[in-house]
């Protein structure tokens, strides 16, 4: 055998054993990360959500930001205040948490959207609150668009609205390229993101400290799995472009806007906020001050006030 075949063949054997071990790595998270919810199944897509609160009360629908799942918004303890008095209903987005993100469609924040509401219609879910945090808000916006469906309000936390040049985004985007993509998922990406998670969350707390309910309860190990790195690239490559397509649409916006930004925010500059607020007219803006990107940590009960202000006035 030659130097180059020896060469090669030692690579081979180093990008199985790492697709093996990220394959074990992603069966051990997932049993000891079990969901926390219930499945509902909608045209080929099956959906972790929790169902919580009171069935009868006026409902109000969270949508977590991207690289997260459900237990973020539980974990900020959004979930328990609104639970009192509102039915809460929380999404794992497609390809987050236990849902699934099937690659025969582009998972753009319209395409979510347009699952979500036949899915809340399955859910006899009408007229809700809706409550988008980061990419979620583009979610939230593409749901409170659709024609088909009304919504009571929008509440926007931590939002990126409008283009800018980003090039963060993009270098996160490569494990969503088909083939070279999956590669990287299941062979060192899961190394490099394991390395950068500590700084990263560092930088959406700050300039808070990152909650120690956070560090102990947040189920890391899912996130790091090669299936919802390739979500959260997907969305990060998807960022960009879904902000040029909405942000024509947000001055058709009929729906009260509550909009809530970090004034620290380290991940998205608050004059996202800024900008969207004088674009809509009618919205009203809270920057939290010594709040960073993870809002719905600094300001959980000005978020819930602001929500259970929208579930109780008049449908718009």
């Amino acid at each position: 055998m030659s130097k180059a075949e020896t060469v090669l063949l030692v690579i081979a054997v180093i990008v199985a054993a790492l697709i093996l071990a990220n394959l074990a790595f992603q069966i051990v998270a997932e049993r000891k990360n079990p969901p926390i919810g219930q499945f509902i199944e909608h045209d080929g897509v099956r959906l972790h959500y929790i169902d919580r609160g009171k069935p009868d009360a006026p409902c109000v629908v969270l949508l977590h930001g991207n690289g997260t799942m459900i237990q973020d918004l539980t974990i900020s303890g959004l979930v328990d205040l609104l639970a009192r008095n509102s039915r809460v209903i929380c999404f794992d987005r497609p390809g987050f948490g236990h849902s699934q993100r099937p690659r025969s469609r582009l998972w753009t924040a319209t395409a979510q959207a347009e699952l979500l509401v036949k899915v809340l219609a399955q859910l006899r879910v009408h007229n809700p609150v809706v409550l988008g945090h980061s990419w979620g808000t583009l979610v939230a916006i593409a749901l409170a668009l659709h024609k088909e469906y009304q919504i009571r309000g929008l509440v926007l936390a931590s939002g990126y609205y409008f283009p800018t040049v980003r090039f963060d985004v993009w270098m996160m985007s490569g494990p969503a390229i088909p083939v070279f993509g999956d590669l990287l998922r299941y062979t060192i990406a899961p190394i490099l993101s394991w390395a950068a998670l500590p700084g990263l969350t560092r930088k959406l707390f700050a300039p808070r400290p990152v909650p120690k309910v956070f560090k102990n309860e947040f189920p890391t190990s899912l996130m790091l799995r090669p299936k919802q790195l390739r979500a959260a690239a997907e969305e990060s490559a998807l960022l960009v472009p879904a902000t040029a397509r909405l942000q024509s649409q947000y001055a058709s916006l009929n729906c009260p806007v509550r909009i809530f930004h970090g004034a620290e925010d380290q991940v998205i500059e608050p004059e996202q906020s800024r900008r969207l607020h004088d674009v809509l007219g009618h919205s009203v803006l809270r920057l939290v001050q010594d709040g960073g990107h993870m809002v719905t940590y600094a300001e959980p009960q000005g978020i819930e006030q602001a929500i259970v202000a929208l579930r109780l006035s008049s449908s718009p």
